[in-house]
């Protein structure tokens, strides 16, 4: 299956005035990132957008990207850790861009949490145990974003694809309905179990943090029985 080519270019929709409007390069010339699917973006909350790994027509990737919003322009990043794969999950915390979880075409990949410095634009990885007790189990097409707890750095990884299915892309595998805190400064994951009715476990939905990075909002995706979903929830902290 071919993905969408547009050449770099990003649509931005402006939610002040209800419009849509295509961000092109500055330069038609320089380098961009493929066309992809099951790909993952994040941004540092300022100008920049980066683009992390996912599915060209064949194949999958381990690239990173950024495009600075101001300038128009994309610039080429060291590629994360192996493997390459689709599904993955990207966060921007604090100066550092995490990534973890996806799918390389064999197996869920689960137990490394890799941290790209952007200013020193150098990898490394924290290692734990994906066994859903002192690690979140290996996983894809979940989510990754940064809260604060109790003035403190999390990041939270929740939901997503434990197994996959046998129809591959067209549908649904065993989906999680767990969530997972790794505490930034401490460098340690601990399992949260949320107060009252939750989410039913899912993969592919859309997921964010509040402006003052202490909830989180979760919508739609996929359903263990390949129903598409419409719900939003929200996971508020303290």
């Amino acid at each position: 299956m071919a993905p969408l080519e547009e050449k770099g270019a990003i649509w931005r929709y402006h939610t002040s005035q209800g419009l849509w409007d295509l961000i092109e390069p500055r330069d038609p010339f320089a380098s961009f990132p493929v066309g992809r699917s099951y790909h993952c973006v994040a941004s540092d909350d300022k100008d920049t957008i980066f683009v992390h790994a996912g599915c060209p027509e064949t194949g999958r990737l381990a690239d990173l990207w950024a495009f600075n919003v101001r300038s128009r322009t994309w610039t080429e990043l060291p590629e994360a850790p192996s493997p390459a794969r689709g599904g993955a999950s990207i966060t921007v915390c604090d100066g550092k861009l995490y990534r973890m979880n996806g799918f390389d075409g064999k197996a869920e990949q689960g137990g490394s949490l890799d941290i790209f410095d952007l200013g020193e634009a150098v990898w490394s990885s924290v290692s734990y145990e994906p066994n859903g007790v002192q690690g979140p189990e290996p996983r894809s097409v979940s989510a990754l974003v940064a809260v604060k707890v109790q003035e403190q750095w999390h990041l939270l990884t929740m939901f997503g694809e434990r197994d996959p299915s046998a129809l591959g892309h067209a549908g649904a595998g065993k989906m999680l309905g767990d969530v997972w805190a790794f505490d930034v400064g401490h460098r340690k994951w601990a399992k949260i179990e949320p107060e009252g009715d939750g989410p039913a476990p899912r993969g592919w939905f859309g997921a964010d943090v509040t402006k003052d990075k202490y909830a989180v909002i979760v919508h739609g995706g996929l359903a263990e029985d390949n129903s598409r979903l419409g719900d939003v929830w929200k996971l508020q902290f303290f």
